[in-house]
Parts: structure tokens; C-alpha cells; sequence
């Protein structure tokens, strides 16, 4: 694989892309939903489309993607952006896809008018702890426990910084 990701806006071509990628990098070190069953869901959703996702290219394949979005829906934090979903393919893993697609959330949001990006990690995965504390992120709040996955309670970690 080439060294630099091709990082662009998604397109509602890229849905069924997106929805494989999803799929197969599914993992309970990141996911808290269970793990995704033929027939599976439309990748993009009324709540979520292309304008919500940036997609990482490499060699001209999906590599990765990031979901931007709101944490709520009220005016008055507005200013406020979240990135609710990242994945990248474990072939893709190493090359720089995660933090360029990290760099891009940040840029947008701030294109957007946000003075702030914040995320939510299970504490448990250290590799995506690490990318985004290099990144600038720090951690604003945990909640012990907050998930039982694999028969094992995950803590919930909410990670921020300014733009």
C-alpha cells in the first residue's frame, strides 16, 4: 500500500464500501453493538449519510473512514463537534490512515464553525487511546464499567480538545 492516504469527502457511492469496511473491522474492542447479521443494514441511515463521512483511500481502495457529527441536538452546543464512528482495515492499520482521517475530522469541524471535538473510546483499547492522545485529545470524563462486553464491564471514555 502507498504511504499517504487520499482523504475526501464520501459520496453515496461509497455506502456499500463503507458498510463492508464497517463489518469486517467489527470488534468488541470497539464496537458496543453486536456484531452486524445478513441482512444487514444500509450503511448510510436518515440520521447519517455521506456529508456526515470522510473516507481514506489507499491504492484506490477504501481504507477508512470517520463520522462527524453533533453530540446533541440543542443550540447551545452547537460549537461542538463529535466524531461518532471511525474504522480502518486491518491491511490499512500502520499506514497513517487513522490519524489522517483524525486530522480531517478536526479540520472540518473547525470549517464548520466548532471550537471543540470531542470523542467517547472504551478504555479498553489502548491503540485508539493512544493515536488520539497524540492527536491532542485528552480525557474529559470516564464511566466505569459502563459496558459489558464479552462478559467483561468497559469503561467508557470521553476524550476531547479544542480546535
Amino acid at each position: 500500500m502507498s504511504a499517504a492516504p487520499r482523504i475526501r469527502p464520501a459520496t453515496l457511492d461509497d455506502e456499500d464500501a463503507l458498510g463492508r469496511l464497517d463489518r469486517d473491522t467489527w470488534s468488541t474492542l470497539h464496537a458496543v453493538m453486536p456484531r452486524p447479521r445478513p441482512p444487514y443494514e444500509p450503511f448510510y441511515s436518515e440520521r447519517f449519510g455521506p456529508r456526515d463521512h470522510i473516507v481514506a483511500e489507499l491504492d484506490g481502495r477504501t481504507a477508512g473512514y470517520i463520522r462527524l457529527g453533533f453530540p446533541t441536538s440543542l443550540a447551545c452546543n452547537a460549537h461542538v463537534r463529535q466524531i461518532l464512528g471511525l474504522a480502518v482495515a486491518d491491511e490499512a492499520r500502520g499506514a497513517g490512515v487513522g490519524r489522517a482521517l483524525l486530522r480531517a475530522a478536526c479540520d472540518e469541524a473547525r470549517g464548520q464553525g466548532a471550537r471543540r471535538i470531542t470523542l467517547r473510546v472504551l478504555g479498553h483499547n489502548l491503540p485508539a487511546r493512544g493515536l488520539y492522545a497524540s492527536e491532542g485529545f485528552v480525557v474529559e470524563g470516564i464511566l466505569p464499567g459502563e459496558f459489558l462486553l464479552d462478559g467483561v464491564y468497559v469503561d467508557d471514555v470521553l476524550m476531547g480538545r479544542a480546535l
